[in-house]
């Protein structure tokens, strides 16, 4: 009932390692440190059970480490933009504000939120249940939704990333942002929502249901604390202008074709 793969432990550790750059600069932890932990979990995994692999699980593992080096390398890169100098300004002033207590505190949730998230594809590779026919419905539909994330957040990500090239001080309205203000998160939301259904048919204890579905609604209400914080910033600087207020009265908050415009009043409790 409360068995877990001892490999967890190991991803606990290499987690731990990795976001450990936050001590550096406390964004680091849930930037830099939030994809290559990732990244460090399914090589290690991978390696691990590599007699285990079908192909289910190695598309996978290709996507988990697709998604996480292309997050970490972008990451990086956008920290010597000029465009975004002035987040990261806000980030090292914040960073300057942290205790070391409270960064302690930060890595150790993050890394223990990082092992949920990834928890799917451990426990898909160690289960000992024997697939059913519906099995394969529910990892193909993964597959496809965790796929499908990926790329709206990497399309997303690149065309914010041209737009504040040449405009950096406008607010990006082009490309996939004409039909929602955050697809960026909403692919994250979807990519790992996609991770958690490959492995539905194969957790083997209900303290692997419990770790895997706590890391995908943690995601997701930190993806609705982020989707709220980029509102009220934006607000911030572009509200006084008419085309702006114009942009958030007809686009969509996070979901496409569904006429929620604000989350300012809603409650999320990983804000």
């Amino acid at each position: 009932m409360f068995s877990v793969p001892p490999l967890i432990f190991v991803l606990l550790a290499a987690a731990l390692i990795v976001s450990a750059i936050g001590f550096y600069r406390t964004v680091l932890f849930i930037s830099v440190g939030y994809a290559f932990s990732i990244t460090a979990m399914t090589v290690i995994t991978v390696i691990a059970y590599n007699t285990s692999l079908n192909w289910v699980s190695l598309l996978q593992n290709i996507l988990l480490f697709l998604w996480s080096v292309r997050l970490g390398v972008y990451l990086i890169r956008r920290e010597v933009l000029p465009s975004f100098s002035g987040q990261r300004q806000r980030n090292a002033e914040q960073s300057a504000q942290a205790t070391r207590k409270v960064q302690f505190l930060i890595w150790i949730s993050v890394s223990l939120l990082y092992v949920a998230m990834f928890s799917p594809s451990l426990f898909r590779l160690a289960s000992p249940i024997e697939p059913m026919p519906m099995a394969t419905i529910a990892q193909l539909l993964g597959l496809v939704i965790m796929a499908g994330g990926l790329i709206l957040e990497a399309v997303a990500d690149q065309q914010k990333s041209n737009f504040k090239a040449k405009f950096p001080k406008s607010f990006c309205n082009v490309g996939l942002y004409r039909w929602m203000r955050c697809p960026n998160y909403l692919g994250e939301i979807l990519f790992w929502l996609g991770n958690w259904v490959i492995a539905v048919p194969f957790y083997a204890s209900a303290l692997q249901w419990v770790l895997s579905f706590v890391g995908l609604v943690c995601i997701v209400l930190i993806m609705l604390g982020s989707t709220k914080r980029l509102e009220r910033s934006q607000g911030e600087r572009y509200g006084s202008l008419p085309e702006y207020q114009d942009y958030i009265s007809t686009v969509p908050v996070l979901l496409p074709f569904i006429p929620i415009y604000t989350l300012k009043n809603i409650r999320v409790y990983l804000e």
